[in-house]
């Protein structure tokens, strides 16, 4: 999804990137997303974000490959649910990135401003994106929560990509 111009077909390969996930809301986004909220209203309450903004950053994300639509039943009407995809599950380094340096870096406006990533293998806070720095394991989202202080007392552990041929 590009943000002031299309960068997609430039060189430089961090550019590429940015082009998809350079806008804060997407990246907002797929936090909800891994936080296992695909629901668009269940969303849109916990970004407290306009619909337009909102439609317009899950198309791209569908678009570019990193969601996918699934549908589910709401009680008689079938409407949409968006989940990861490998690709999106493979952007959680950069997700986990962001979070550490703001955790590192930026002061938190309170005590419940806090979000942590737990390595579930070992139960550990990590300072890396990648890999446990406690025991060394890689991080994947199967093996991965956030401890995000606003939302739960506990770590909550992240969605993965939906299963081959879920997405509708």
């Amino acid at each position: 999804m590009p943000l002031r111009s299309d960068w997609s077909q430039r060189t430089c390969s961090m550019a590429r990137g940015l082009d998809i996930l350079g806008d804060p809301w997407s990246i907002l986004v797929l936090r909800e997303v891994f936080f296992g909220n695909g629901r668009f209203d269940a969303m849109k309450a916990r970004l407290d974000v306009a619909d337009s903004v909102l439609t317009k950053r899950l198309a791209g994300l569908v678009e570019s490959g990193l969601l996918a639509k699934k549908a589910y039943d709401d009680g008689g009407r079938t409407r949409q649910e968006y989940v990861l995809t490998v690709m999106g599950e493979d952007a959680l380094p950069v997700l986990n990135a962001v979070t550490i340096w703001a955790e590192k870096h930026l002061p938190a406006p309170s005590d419940r401003a806090h979000m942590y990533v737990i390595h579930a293998g070992c139960g550990q806070r990590t300072t890396s994106a990648d890999t446990c720095t406690e025991c060394g394991e890689r991080l994947t989202a199967a093996n991965t929560s956030w401890h995000s202080q606003a939302r739960t007392e506990h770590p909550v552990p992240l969605s993965t990509a939906s299963p081959k041929g879920s997405a509708a």
